[in-house]
Parts: C-alpha cells; structure tokens; sequence
C-alpha cells in the first residue's frame, strides 16, 4: 500500500518573531491587529497568537508601504486586499524627490529589509548612473547612519548591514570590460593598516561606467605589495585612500619604483587632512576622483 504524503506543516510564528522579522516592536503588531485587522489569520482560544507565511507576508508589505510613506490606513487596506503583494519596484517609482529615497532606505535598514534596500539602490543606479546614486542618495544615508552613532551611540549594526550591501552591489556592477580606454588597469588601494574598502569598490564600479579597468588592492595594502605592483603593471593612475590618520603616509606615493610615464597619484579620504601633500592630486570626492583618473588616461 502506498504511504500517503502529507503536506509540509506552515511555520507558526510568534509575535516577537514577527516584530523582529519586519522591524517594529511587538506593541505595534498588536496595534495592528486591533486598528487595522493584520493578526493572525488563525487563532485558537486559551493559546499564544501565532503568525503563519501568508500573514508574515501582509505585514511585510504593510511595513514597506509605511516605508515608502502610504498612510498607515491605507497601507492596511492594500496589504489586506491584495493576494500578490506590492512590487517593490512600484514603490520606488512613487519616490517624489531623492530625500525621499534616503528616507526610504534608511527606514528599511532599521527594519533589516534588505530586499527593499537592494532593489531600491539597483534602480537608482539603472536610472541615474553609479558616481549620481552615491552622491545623492548613497552618502546622505551614510551620513545619517552616523550621526545616529554620534548622538546615541546606536545604529552599528544598520551601518554594518548596509556596507555589506554596497559592497556586493558594487561588485556586481564591475563587469570585465571588453574594449577599455586603457590599456594598462589603474591601480585603487587602502594604504597601511586600512580596514574602510568600500570606497575603492564604488570608485571601481564608478570608473567601470566610464569604460575604464582598474584592479582593487583592497584593504591594508602593504608599501611591498604597492610597488610590487606599480613595476609589474605600470598603471597610468593611482589611488590611494586612507580613512584614519595613522594610515596615511608620503611613503605611499614618494616611495614607490620611478617608472616612465609616471602615474599620477590621487588620494582620497579624511585621513590625508594632516598630511603636507601637495605634489598629488587630493580628491574631493568620487566625482572629482574619477574626473582626475579619467584625465590621467589622456581620455
């Protein structure tokens, strides 16, 4: 005789597990339920309120409503009445001005939407280009996440989760180019000691849009392995970026093999502000950087 098949058991949720999964208290799930009618679709009498899928599911797209800034009503009213959710896509289209989407995302990393975040940043670089996403939407949020730091000493895990985003974003957009302006890869570096990296991969995806290669050192780039490299690749453009100032050093561009042509050197970063270095190029920012490197290529 055939054994029958049961069907896989919905995983129950608890209202902490809930509130944890989306971003908001458990006072607020049962205000919810209570204002709007998002509880539990089943509860049994005399047991703890459990959430199944589909429920977790309208929440979800209630939260990210309030997100993109629907009225709390009327989130309620479409996450109840629709059965396939909302595009996130169609969210973002409903963005009115760019401090909106800064506002967008931030919320959304509160809440560890990292969907949200993700697709959010793809569609504003699709729309406006990598070096136009970071310096209108990307850096606010940035700056945000840190005074939350500054003032409250909170909010590391939101900066944390949102690194580990761009830095995956951006690697995603530095695609190997097929015809490159330059024929021999700029060179991008975290000197010394220097752990902060995301700067390098937004420059690279930044540099990648205007057709030029480049390779990524990364973080704590040694002296050694810098002029390893200068001699064996010859790059036309170096860039150097030092967050702290125990990181930055002349060394790093005075050092280095002499090499014909020589590279222009430019450096990035707060960690220069002390240093005398006025025989390189000192970047103001990804823009700026990139415009001096594509100058460097003749380009």
């Amino acid at each position: 005789m055939a054994k029958s098949v049961q069907a896989p058991v919905e995983q129950m949720l608890t209202v902490a597990a809930v509130a944890r999964r989306i971003g908001v208290a458990p006072a607020t799930l049962r205000t919810w339920d209570r204002r709007y009618g998002l509880g539990p679709s089943e509860h049994t009498e005399g047991e703890h309120r459990r959430y199944s899928p589909h429920d977790l599911a309208r929440l979800t797209m209630m939260r990210r409503l309030i997100v993109a800034g629907v009225a709390p009503a009327e989130a309620a009213e479409q996450a109840k009445a629709s059965t396939k959710g909302v595009a996130i896509t169609s969210l973002i289209k409903e963005f009115e001005v760019r401090e909106d989407v800064v506002a967008a995302i931030y919320k959304a990393l509160k809440s560890f939407d990292r969907t949200f975040v993700e697709v959010t940043l793809a569609h504003e670089i699709d729309e406006c280009g990598i070096e136009s996403a970071w310096t209108d939407v990307i850096a606010p949020v940035l700056f945000i996440i840190g005074k939350d730091w500054e003032e409250n000493q909170s909010g590391i895990e939101t900066e944390h989760l949102f690194s580990e985003i761009l830095k995956r974003i951006f690697l995603s957009r530095v695609s190997e180019l097929k015809r490159p302006i330059n024929t021999r890869p700029v060179l991008l570096a975290s000197v010394g000691e220097e752990l902060h990296s995301l700067p390098l991969y937004v420059l690279a995806a930044a540099l990648c849009e205007r057709n030029i290669e480049s390779y990524v050192l990364g973080a704590r780039t040694p002296m050694e392995t810098l002029s390893t490299m200068v001699t064996r690749c010859a790059p036309p453009a170096i860039f150097l970026w030092a967050q702290l100032p125990h990181n930055a050093a002349t060394k790093y561009w005075q050092d280095i093999p002499a090499i014909r042509p020589a590279p222009r050197v430019v450096i990035g970063g707060p960690g220069w502000d002390a240093v005398e270095c006025a025989s390189v190029t000192r970047a103001q920012g990804l823009e700026h950087a990139c415009e001096e490197i594509t100058q460097a290529l003749g380009a």
